[in-house]
């Protein structure tokens, strides 16, 4: 298991460098977009508010995504497997994006334009924005950057690592399932349950292991990162969430959490950090941490394999 999760170290760290180089392919065309449409069919068709749908659902779109990478994942070819860990590894993550969705907010932000600001924020967080002001939004912004510093950089390249192209697409599966139908509501409070705790799980050690990262590339707030993450991530309503928002928080030396809006439901989260609210400059702050802690991924994951090369 450690040498196959070693040898699979160089086309993880390539599928990263992919993303930093190419970005995302165009939306109309991505297979994680395609996926979505497909669920979404397959919702239509067999949704019932109970949590043994719920648990087919879920099954079906994780494991018809693990039998997606299995072909070439198992291949006799070790260079067909290599390829397929790599190209897998960069469709999942989306560190350019986020980066680029981030910095789309902040950018009408600065310039006072509210309106602009609150309609971009949507294709980042799942609150309403309408009434949220300078302050308010800033803080939005660098709490999905740091969440999905875990969902979309750490945790697919630790399911690269572990299991090449076949997980880290029922990865990419599950994390997707959650944003799709794993929220509370009405609708989704039974059908999304397996959806919900099948992300929980998978997000459980990259969450943790982001943190580390954190403290690695910020080491001066080591002490205020490890006591942010103990002390105040707890509780927060999410088991990982809190954990990467705690980290962030605290390496940016800002205080996220407050009350937010979900259609009309107020949900109190935790204060995170021990600093200042965010402001419009702390969204640029958590791009290059965000920036520091992919290059702090890729970096070990080339130790890894080049220390496999010396064997």
């Amino acid at each position: 298991m450690v040498s196959a999760a070693a040898r699979r170290a160089a086309p993880v760290a390539a599928g990263l460098l992919a993303d930093r180089l190419l970005g995302e392919p165009p939306g109309a065309w991505h297979p994680v977009a395609g996926f979505g449409r497909a669920m979404q069919t397959l919702e239509a068709w067999c949704y019932r508010d109970s949590r043994r749908r719920g648990v087919l659902y879920a099954a079906a779109g994780i494991g018809g995504s693990a039998l997606v990478g299995l072909g070439p994942g198992r291949c006799r070819s070790p260079l067909i497997r290599t390829a397929a860990t790599a190209a897998a590894t960069y469709l999942c993550v989306a560190e350019q994006a986020l980066e680029r969705a981030a910095s789309d907010v902040a950018d009408p932000l600065a310039a006072g334009n509210l309106d602009t600001a609150r309609l971009r924020l949507r294709s980042l967080v799942g609150r309403d924005p309408a009434n949220l002001d300078e302050s308010e939004i800033a803080r939005a912004v660098v709490e999905s950057v740091a969440e999905n510093a875990v969902d979309a950089v750490v945790a697919p390249a630790v399911w690269a690592l572990v299991g090449g192209a076949p997980a880290v697409l029922a990865y990419r599966a599950t994390n997707t399932l959650d944003a799709m139908v794993g929220h509370r509501s009405a609708r989704y409070g039974r059908f999304g349950w397996a959806a919900a705790r099948s992300d929980d799980a998978a997000n459980w050690i990259p969450a943790r292991l982001t943190a580390a990262l954190v403290v690695a590339v910020r080491p001066r707030r080591a002490p205020e990162v490890w006591r942010a993450v103990r002390l105040q991530a707890p509780g927060h309503p999410s088991p990982n969430a809190g954990v990467a928002e705690a980290a962030f928080a605290a390496a940016l030396g800002v205080r996220l959490g407050g009350v937010n809006d979900y259609d009309g439901i107020l949900e109190r989260r935790p204060d995170l950090g021990f600093g200042a609210p965010a402001g419009v400059g702390d969204i640029d702050r958590a791009r290059t941490l965000l920036r520091h802690v992919t290059g702090a991924m890729a970096a070990v994951l080339c130790v890894v394999a080049a220390g496999r090369a010396r064997r």
